[in-house]
């Protein structure tokens, strides 16, 4: 993706997709993972469900409306089947590809504010402490100053849901939490034992907010490995979240720009 420009949204999905699913970052293997973008108002292309990231193309992804998904989320109904139901309406009652299980929590995630792409995917570094007793680390601090300029002041953690619909209404309640408490959505929200989703607005802000979280987590690894993580303070964080040269550069990564 470094370099290249391109205008459409699809195509830039597409790219991003491609460069998620790269063996050497260690992000996806096979069919793991899925992308989305809003392309309009209740409606977003996701990735269709047994594709993969590192070959996609753009017969890989479906455009559906969101609505049919948000409104089986908001209700109280447990019935898998209604899943099913859902997502054929979601398609428009077409014979189009089936989108990913996880279109659920991505329109949960594209019905943020700000928020415009939505990545998916399972870094070995991020589980090897998601699927450890340490998982709270990841989202009780900040560790240096690159991780707020990139991923934000604080992410959230989701405790363990069956992937689909226990998922999405589980992402859902921490979405809304999160957004009462600090005004806006996080960059990242981890998944205990399962993955990372990131919230961008952009597929340039999506990458770097990927690779950053990874970064993190190997930091946080090493911290571990000997003794406790020693966070920036409140005033640090806040200092480095709020410096308009930070804010500068937080732009220019978020579109794309070389920094």
């Amino acid at each position: 993706m470094e370099g290249r420009r391109v205008s459409d949204p699809i195509d830039e999905l597409v790219a991003l997709s491609r460069t998620l699913g790269e063996p050497h970052r260690d992000l996806v293997v096979l069919a793991e993972g899925n992308t989305s973008v809003r392309v309009d108002e209740g409606r977003m292309v996701v990735k269709t469900s047994g594709s993969r990231l590192g070959s996609a193309s753009r017969d890989d992804f479906v455009e559906v409306e969101t609505k049919p998904l948000l409104e089986l989320i908001d209700s109280a109904e447990t019935d898998d089947s209604l899943v099913d139901a859902a997502m054929r309406a979601a398609r428009g009652g077409q014979e189009r590809p089936r989108p990913s299980m996880e279109a659920l929590v991505h329109a949960v995630c594209l019905r943020q504010p700000g928020v415009d792409v939505v990545a998916h995917t399972h870094p070995v570094a991020v589980n090897a402490i998601l699927c450890s007793d340490q998982a709270e680390r990841l989202v009780d601090g900040t560790l240096f100053p690159d991780q707020v300029v990139v991923m934000g002041r604080h992410a959230v953690l989701v405790p363990y849901a069956d992937p689909g619909l226990a998922l999405a209404r589980a992402v859902n309640a921490e979405l809304e939490r999160f957004v009462a408490e600090h005004g806006r959505p996080p960059k990242v929200v981890y998944l205990a034992n399962h993955g990372i989703f990131v919230l961008a607005g952009s597929t340039a802000e999506a990458l770097a907010v990927t690779e950053m979280t990874v970064k993190t987590a190997r930091v946080l690894s090493g911290v571990l490995a000997v003794g406790r993580p020693r966070y920036l303070t409140e005033a640090q964080a806040d200092r480095i979240d709020t410096r308009p040269d930070e804010a500068l550069r937080r732009r220019r990564l978020a579109e794309g720009s070389p920094c």
